[in-house]
């Protein structure tokens, strides 16, 4: 049957490509003229790419990783070492690592914990390894209950010194969703430590080889489109109409680049958009019912990327870095770790600014500026001297409102994928699943969307039995 899918991200082209798998004929909507969504890229007059974000691959992905085994583009995933590297605070220009060696989960994580002396105390790792016990022990369950407390209140909670969190988990939960320990909720961080705990591999990380929307949201295309399914870009969802029922009777498209508005019409409808422009379009019929009342509650959190392109190299390190900045977040020298953005003799750097809230608004040059003041803390040999190595050009994205802002309480205001509207049905990082929010947690979303959207169409007696079972998560 025909389904109609507005965004061309991850969640989007996931389940268009899932609803593919199923016997359906996807035709996915995208407003913007690039595809992937969070993970859009451009390229400039140069001939260099920059990237709405810095996106890095976990083994704990394991559905992320199976679309790439279904498209056969395993190796376009350039693995790293099995290790985190975090900049010293108190030596600028040098790092400590943690390790993970050759053995099977936990006792890898544990002697990678248990292996760095440079930045926790014996104490210190003894009290967060007693506290992290009943999430191992209860698994999942404890980790949901755990949403009423920010990450700082956890550590509280369990007698965990507050150095733990500034030396680890400054970075990490800016990593995870670029906000402070004070405001993310706990749930986010344990499910995070549960994965790479208890997964052999679930730390492990790898970079793409190039840009996502040639790299990986191209081949999805492709694999849609060679079984009947359509992607279209510049094609923005303007209005959800609907009947006297409540249901949706088609998608007004388009309107842009001198092109007319229309409407399509299909069997079910897939909104596959963040949550911040999906409560816009929302109908006001809609917006009494419980479950599209509670998206109020969710907004998405201010990103900003920047990419800083040098005349000299600045570190050979091939990997992904945690700053342990005030301003940023997490950066990798993509002329190292990613095989399109090669250079051997000049660094690109891609850095993630976080948080971002107090400077979404200010000048590009202003955030550069700032930027190139941390680095000169991080990289001191090659900003002092006769000759400081030179900046050759910036390029600032902002993201006002990116993935949504997982403070406490996020949990219970996730939809699941089907909704109360029987062919109306949400795809997207920040629906229900176990991945919150995170590129596996779109393409999860993505999934279990075509799951739901098949099941409604082969038990309405419309659709063809599924190709494949889309319940495997």
């Amino acid at each position: 049957m025909r389904v109609v899918i507005a965004g061309a991200g991850l969640a989007g082209l996931s389940c268009a490509k899932y609803l593919c798998d199923a016997g359906h004929t996807p035709i996915v909507l995208e407003a913007r003229d690039v595809l992937g969504g969070k993970v859009a890229a451009w390229q400039d007059e140069d001939g260099d790419w920059y990237e709405t974000g810095l996106h890095i691959f976990f083994g704990a992905y394991r559905n992320m990783r199976q679309l790439f085994a279904e498209l056969d583009i395993e190796d376009r995933l350039q693995w790293k070492s099995h290790a985190m590297i975090f900049n010293q605070k108190e030596v600028p220009g040098t790092y400590s690592r943690f390790d993970f060696p050759d053995l099977p989960a936990p006792l890898n994580g544990v002697a990678a914990i248990l292996g760095n002396n440079d930045m926790l105390t014996w104490p210190e790792k003894i009290a967060f390894g007693l506290g992290l016990v009943p999430a191992m022990l209860r698994g999942q369950d404890y980790v949901e209950e755990c949403d009423k407390y920010s990450w700082s209140e956890w550590l509280r909670i369990h007698n965990i010194p507050e150095r733990v969190n500034d030396e680890v988990f400054l970075a990490m939960s800016k990593a995870l969703n670029f906000i402070n320990p004070e405001e993310i909720s706990s749930t986010v961080v344990l499910t995070a430590l549960n994965r790479f705990l208890q997964e052999t591999d679930g730390s492990k990380m790898a970079f793409l080889d190039g840009n996502p929307p040639e790299r990986l949201c191209q081949p999805m295309v492709d694999y849609i489109e060679a079984r009947g399914g359509e992607v279209h870009l510049d094609s923005p969802l303007r209005e959800i109409r609907i009947g006297k029922d409540g249901a949706v009777t088609g998608f007004r498209i388009g309107g842009i680049k001198g092109r007319p508005e229309r409407e399509i019409q299909a069997d079910a409808y897939v909104s596959a958009m963040p949550v911040d422009p999906l409560k816009l379009l929302l109908p006001d019929a809609w917006k009494s019912l419980p479950y599209f009342s509670k998206l109020e509650g969710l907004r998405g959190v201010p990103v900003i990327n920047i990419h800083l392109w040098f005349d000299r190299k600045l570190t050979d390190i091939d990997h992904l870095l945690f700053s342990r900045s005030d301003l940023l977040s997490v950066y990798a020298d993509m002329s190292n770790t990613c095989r399109e953005y090669e250079d051997p003799e000049r660094s690109m750097l891609e850095l993630v600014f976080a948080p971002a809230a107090d400077w979404i608004g200010r000048p590009d040059a202003e955030i550069v500026a700032a930027t190139m003041e941390e680095l000169k803390r991080l990289f001191p040999i090659h900003f002092t001297g006769d000759t400081p190595a030179v900046l050759r050009k910036s390029v600032v994205v902002k993201t006002p409102l990116s993935v949504y802002k997982t403070v406490p309480g996020c949990q219970q205001l996730r939809p699941s994928q089907d909704s109360p509207i029987p062919n109306f049905f949400l795809a997207g990082c920040f629906t229900m699943q176990r991945y919150l929010a995170s590129m596996e947690g779109a393409v999860l979303s993505g999934k279990l969307c075509a799951a739901a959207v098949d099941a409604h169409l082969s038990g309405s007696g419309q659709g063809p039995a599924p190709a494949q079972s889309l319940a495997t998560v």
